[in-house]
């Protein structure tokens, strides 16, 4: 048995520890807000958070997770700073076919978590791995300003 902890709910799992974590999150916690995209941690489109660090849950294995807090698209808004960049992306309406979107925000989340003024290279670099098909990037760093903003302002 593998424990494993999402969103703050402990969880006792019968997988192979090889099984990539993104499978787990889907499949046996129906967690369905991570998405597959490219299966090779390139697009970002299944951003989780294992112990505070973004990480492609498509190519890490469950075994890296395990003892350690995960957090998906479902639990963002568990914390300050996951509604700030949730209540953002719906003000600057980022989303176009959405696909990307949990990955997006669980990667904007991680950033401001670490910086309070992000510049624009700071979300450059911090975004860079996020691929968006629709290529709403420019309404993502809106959003990601708008965010850090509100913080900011204790809203």
């Amino acid at each position: 048995m593998i424990n494993l902890t999402v969103n703050g709910k402990a969880s006792a799992l019968a997988a192979d520890p090889n099984t990539p974590l993104l499978w787990v999150l889907r499949e046996e916690l129906k967690l369905t807000g991570t998405k597959f995209g490219c299966g090779v941690a390139l697009c970002g489109a299944c951003t989780v958070h294992v112990d505070g660090v973004p990480v492609r849950s498509c190519s890490t294995p469950l075994s890296a997770a395990a003892g350690k807090p995960v957090a998906t698209i479902e639990g963002a808004a568990q914390g300050r700073i996951g509604r700030a960049v949730q209540a953002a992306w719906a003000s600057v309406d980022v989303p176009q076919c959405g696909y990307c979107q949990s990955g997006q925000i669980m990667s904007a989340v991680a950033l401001l978590s670490e910086t309070k003024s992000p510049s624009d290279a700071d979300i450059d670099a911090a975004m860079s791995g996020n691929i968006c098909r629709c290529g709403t990037y420019n309404q993502i760093r809106a959003a990601i300003k708008e965010a850090a903003r509100s913080l900011r302002e204790g809203a």
